[in-house]
């Protein structure tokens, strides 16, 4: 059997017992993300996926902090291959990892959390770091900034965004300073590089040969 380094997510449902099951919503809103395994449920109101690139997770990670209502957790390292099919019968150290990750994550004022193991243990606590600081920009949005956020994912200019949501340049120029969207963006390239750092590292741990 062998061992290949990816990420693995568990998240889990803040607030689960004053809230409705919001996972259902979750499966739908996720089902466009590229995975190894895709996202499922585990266990009551938690759901857990397979990746293999880091954009992906840093993806990930933005689009749940957006939404308010998860603890994110994110592990790095081996998992045992060949991988089965459903994504909860997965075993190997980055699931064991991630489950460390998402007790933090329930445990911190910004929801997200990164861990790894061994030898990517030190760069995983830096794209923690780096997860922490964008996950800070993220939820201390208002709803105008994020607003103003989304509407330059698709757009070429500010001008064109501005037009989108029917409002000056000046408006949403101001409306992006306050939410922190430049920082945001520097911050998303930093945990993305981070990220694939801690995953060569288990990669170059679990291969001898890559040394």
């Amino acid at each position: 059997m062998g061992r290949c380094p990816v990420y693995v997510m568990t998240i889990d449902q803040r607030r689960s017992r004053t809230d409705r099951d919001r996972v259902p919503d979750a499966l739908t809103a996720l089902s466009d993300v590229h995975t190894v395994r895709p996202f499922d449920r585990t266990a009551g109101d938690e759901i857990q996926a397979v990746l293999d690139d880091p954009a992906t997770v840093a993806e990930v990670i933005i689009r749940l902090l957006t939404d308010g209502r998860w603890s994110v957790g994110v592990g790095v390292g081996p998992v045992d291959m060949p991988l089965p099919h459903p994504t909860r019968a997965g075993r190997g150290r980055a699931f064991e990892v991630a489950r460390e990750a998402v007790d933090i994550a329930k445990k911190r004022a910004v929801p997200v959390a990164i861990t790894g193991f061994d030898e990517s243990a030190t760069l995983a606590e830096r794209a923690d770091i780096a997860g922490q600081l964008l996950g800070d920009i993220i939820v201390n949005r208002s709803d105008a900034g994020a607003e103003a956020v989304r509407a330059m994912s698709g757009a070429a200019s500010q001008s064109t965004a501005a037009q989108a949501l029917s409002i000056s340049p000046q408006a949403i120029s101001q409306r992006l300073r306050a939410a922190r969207w430049e920082l945001g963006v520097r911050a998303r390239e930093l945990l993305i590089a981070l990220l694939a750092d801690a995953d060569t590292a288990a990669l170059t741990a679990t291969d001898p040969d890559r040394k």
